[in-house]
């Protein structure tokens, strides 16, 4: 089992960066693809990114493609998301998930995927 904690939202403006972490427990981090998703008010919860075990493959929701970037470093037991650009639209509560299977770009962005989940960390973007 791993836990999970997510780290480093806040309140930014539009245009603005934030850096998320999700630390995780465990000495089998890197058997888990990792993966991001946001739940804003009245919706539902949605995919952002996932990263393969290794760190090799990468997979984005349109929405976030060219502004957002998950690296992890299993060295840390460490996931971490990169936001830049952050629109109003951004905002919402974010979650990392572990998945103990391996990457598959047709399961990533399903939520039912990830085995472990964090408690999420709240982004704000004002306009």
């Amino acid at each position: 089992q791993v836990q999970l904690v997510e780290s480093g939202g806040g309140l930014v403006q539009a245009g603005g960066s934030l850096r998320l972490s999700c630390a995780a427990s465990g000495r089998t981090f890197s058997s888990y693809t990792m993966g991001w998703f946001r739940q804003a008010p009245g919706k539902e919860r949605e995919f952002v990114a996932a990263i393969s075990r290794s760190g090799v493959i990468t997979h984005y929701a349109d929405s976030v493609k060219g502004r957002f970037t998950i690296s992890r470093d299993n060295a840390k037991n460490t996931v971490y998301l990169q936001m830049n650009n952050l629109k109003p639209e951004d905002t919402a509560v974010y979650y990392c998930a572990a998945d103990r299977a391996p990457f598959l770009a047709d399961t990533a962005a399903a939520p039912t995927q990830y085995d472990y989940w964090g408690q999420g960390t709240q982004v704000t973007v004002s306009s």
